[in-house]
């Protein structure tokens, strides 16, 4: 594909072109993982010592209690690994509502929102199948940031202070988070000695500490002292799953998702039914084509919700939610002049970090790290310097198919993405934060293949994220013109400027050809802090 390369929003980044390349949201994971590729290793020990580094780095986002996702292209297949974690052995519903009442949901903070961490899982079974250099050497930069201390951004800065009040008495929290009573500074040295005490074992180890020595019996103990039922046997019993990646063709390319318990089908689907439409006859940033994507991604939004969980706990297949003649069903229900407040359809007929990294040999990693919300539960195990997800506030009390379970996964919002084209890879990339994915996923895409703007003018272009009903937010940057319109048809706007979450955050790698001979084409996003480091 020939990229238009001329830029006409307002960026601080340029594209990079090299021939091996990382890219995540903080310079610090981009460095971790250009050292690994200098020192001889692949694109698989790249990402891994990028992720490890991002845990210290980026700690509102993603820790090493987070879970992870990984789709690889290893040179000749495309390969998908869930690293999301369960639910503890003791969970259920009579568990919750014994606990704190009546509710919908598990809670929201604290440590019984915390399932399986999965991402240390992720770490060891990426490295076991792809590494080529030692996994103690790919913990190697985040054990120095960690021990050393790096001063902090200040976009991270500003969501670090943003969550103090509501976290700073959560188990462990003050003393990983707040070393001097308050959040960092933009500037101030950050050191994280627990963690790297952590990062050390789990190198010597290749991460069996995590799961069956020191550190798996420290959470235990932490967990039972701040009221929780998470086991040592929990973390043994863990262990990441290969999976196939799902997918959908789109104008002569094919997107690549992981399958449920994600919201990776949402994507697809929503490309599935904008590929009914010209949308290329449309102007790129008119209300037309961005009232025909809001839309899109309404639909897919409402069949997503009421049927993803996991997978064997799902009424419908994915084959049946991507069926070509149901998408086209629903895609004949959009009114370009009108916004709608779509339900669910009946398809059977019958504070995330992602980051990528490719080399010059062909292998590529689109790859997502994630705590859910900014700190997760905001309980920190403090001899290791664990920082716990809360992916449990994810499933329901409720019946139905993502009613929380012992031992089951629940509904995700961490997707990395993946691209082909005649079965030949063609882009990693990643948009990260909350439901904002699979809308950044969508949106992006669509500016490259249907528009042929370049990854990074695509990054840098002004963006919407539907909520729920006819509410939306869009960047403070679209022009006030589309806004207007799209506010004649329905949509109830809401401008807002957050360069952190509400708009995602992404990272693209697009495969320019002979990867020994030509190479990449990468971007970062501004959103962040990131970076793009290439040789």
């Amino acid at each position: 594909m020939t990229f238009d390369f001329n830029n006409p929003y307002l960026s601080t980044r340029l594209p990079v072109f090299a021939r091996n390349i990382c890219s995540t949201s903080h310079p610090l994971g981009s460095q971790a993982g250009l050292r690994m590729l200098l020192k001889g290793g692949n694109a698989v020990d790249a990402a891994i010592a990028a992720a490890a580094t991002m845990t210290v780095v980026e700690p509102v986002s993603n820790g090493l209690g987070s879970d992870s996702f990984a789709i690889v292209w290893d040179g000749k297949t495309l390969q998908g690994l869930n690293a999301s974690g369960p639910a503890p052995a003791a969970w259920t519903p009579d568990y919750f509502k014994d606990k704190y009442g009546s509710s919908k949901n598990p809670p929201k903070r604290g440590i019984d929102s915390a399932t399986i961490p999965g991402a240390v899982g992720s770490w060891m079974a990426l490295s076991e199948r792809y590494g080529k250099l030692p996994f103690a050497d790919l913990m190697e930069p985040a054990i120095e940031a960690a021990e050393r201390g790096y001063l902090v951004p200040v976009v991270v800065q500003s969501k670090w202070a943003a969550v103090i009040d509501e976290l700073h008495a959560q188990p462990g929290f003050a003393k990983a988070f707040m070393p001097n009573g308050r959040a960092p500074h933009v500037g101030e040295l950050f050191q994280f000695k627990s963690a790297a005490k952590a990062l050390r074992l789990i190198a010597q180890t290749k991460g069996e500490a995590f799961y069956r020595g020191e550190i798996a019996q420290a959470l235990e103990k932490f967990s039972s002292e701040s009221g929780g039922s998470l086991k040592a046997s929990d973390l043994a019993a863990y262990k990441p799953e290969w999976v196939q990646p799902i997918e959908r063709n789109y104008r002569g390319y094919t997107m690549h998702e992981i399958p449920p318990n994600g919201q990776g089908i949402a994507a697809l689907i929503a490309l599935g039914i904008v590929e009914k439409f010209d949308l290329a006859k449309l102007p790129v940033d008119s209300a037309d084509s961005q009232h025909l994507q809001i839309e899109a991604m309404k639909l897919a939004f409402a069949d997503v919700y009421k049927y993803v969980a996991e997978r064997s706990a799902m009424s419908v297949t994915t084959e049946q939610m991507l069926d070509d003649k149901y998408l086209a069903s629903r895609a004949a229900l959009i009114d370009m002049k009108k916004a709608q407040d779509f339900g669910a359809g009946n398809p059977v007929k019958g504070g995330t970090i992602y980051l990528t990294a490719a080399d010059e040999n062909g292998m590529m990693v689109s790859f997502i790290q994630s705590n859910y919300m900014g700190f997760g539960s905001g309980c920190v195990e403090p001899t290791f310097g664990v920082s716990l997800q809360n992916r449990g506030h994810g499933f329901s009390l409720e019946a139905g198919a993502n009613q929380v379970a012992p031992g089951k996964r629940p509904f995700h919002t961490i997707i990395p993405a993946f691209l082909t084209k005649d079965g030949q890879p063609v882009m990693s990339f990643g948009v990260m934060g909350g439901n904002m994915q699979p809308q950044g996923h969508l949106q992006t895409l669509v500016r490259m293949i249907d528009y042929k703007q370049g990854p990074q003018v695509a990054c840098d272009a002004p963006r919407w994220r539907f909520n729920a009903g006819m509410e939306l937010n869009v960047e403070q940057q679209m022009d006030p013109a589309v806004v207007r319109e799209l506010q004649a048809r329905g949509h109830q706007i809401e401008v807002i400027n957050d360069s952190y979450m509400d708009f995602g955050s992404g990272q693209f790698i697009w495969r320019a050809g002979d990867p020994a001979r030509e190479g990449y084409i990468a971007a970062s996003d501004s959103r962040r802090d990131g970076l793009v480091a290439g040789f």
